[in-house]
């Protein structure tokens, strides 16, 4: 996960990338990254080959050495929420754009075209048939006519469910286009938000057959997350892979609302069995239910050191 976002940081200021604001760190070549860059990380997790971390911002360290590289390149471009990465040659991005939604696992799909309102989040689309309860889209990512289109050849949008408030973007223009109800715990004031559904309380609940939400205050006060299948667990802002310490991690730098609170709530979750973590910030993982209990367990036993 990213270091702790400073919310002075964030600024609403479309733009686009200037090569005359390029940062010095990029190598030579046609990618770079500006100076407008948030250090969110999207573009580090859509395309490592091509970008890395070089203290607090992204640059281009490897230039792409082939078309497929290319492609991941030019999906982070689009992706990046401050329009922060350009290239010189000022390439065609559209095989990107139509790129997105990008399948992640199973029938989940990463959004892409991350915003700048929730520091780069990365929202996710679960695809099902009607009959099963429709679509889920979890979390928001900007409103953009390409991907609100592509949404919609893929069956739309039937709920939203928002983890909490750092990441909820356009929520309130996709609920409009879509028609679709948002779903809120009433830790994170939801009803100023317009939001139709609003859950209450420490205990688990069953949305649909295959939907549970969990509350798992910590992070923020009303802080939720979004169990799919007992197989995929939308962790919000709560829980993500940590590729250095290869386990999983909370972020305590994050942590708005009680340490201890999320401490309780990590617990919570060893009584639940799930293979994916795919979080709004942080790293995605998968492997055996067995194994990422056993990561889960480790996480919990560090948090009640620190």
């Amino acid at each position: 996960m990213t270091r702790a976002p400073s919310r002075a940081r964030t600024r609403l200021i479309s733009h686009m990338a200037r090569l005359e604001d390029r940062l010095p760190q990029n190598i030579a070549g046609d990618f770079y990254v500006d100076s407008t860059c948030i250090d969110c990380d999207a573009c580090r997790q859509i395309a490592p080959e091509t970008f890395h971390d070089h203290g607090d911002q992204s640059s281009v360290y490897r230039q792409p050495l082939n078309a497929a590289e290319v492609q991941r390149a030019l999906m982070a471009l689009v992706s990046c929420p401050t329009t922060s990465i350009g290239t010189v040659s000022h390439r065609n991005a559209r095989a990107a754009v139509e790129a997105f939604p990008s399948r992640v696992v199973d029938n989940v799909y990463f959004c892409g075209f991350t915003s700048e309102d929730s520091f780069g989040a990365w929202a996710y689309l679960i695809v099902r048939p009607e009959e099963d309860g429709g679509n889920v889209l979890v979390d928001s990512p900007r409103f953009t006519a390409p991907l609100v289109k592509r949404i919609a050849e893929m069956g739309g949008v039937r709920l939203m469910f928002l983890t909490h408030r750092d990441d909820i973007a356009d929520h309130a223009k996709f609920a409009a286009h879509f028609g679709c109800p948002r779903v809120m715990h009433q830790g994170e004031a939801p009803a100023a938000l317009g939001v139709e559904r609003i859950l209450a309380g420490a205990d688990a609940i069953r949305l649909d057959q295959d939907l549970v939400a969990i509350p798992t205050p910590g992070h923020t006060r009303g802080h939720q997350v979004l169990l799919y299948r007992d197989r995929i667990l939308f962790t919000g802002d709560h829980l993500s892979w940590s590729p250095e310490l290869q386990t999983l991690r909370a972020h305590r730098s994050v942590c708005w609302y009680s340490w201890a609170e999320q401490t309780r709530s990590m617990a919570k979750l060893l009584a639940y069995q799930f293979a994916w973590v795919l979080p709004g910030h942080g790293r995605i993982h998968g492997a055996a239910a067995e194994e990422m209990h056993q990561h889960l367990a480790r996480c919990v036993g560090w948090m009640k050191t620190v």
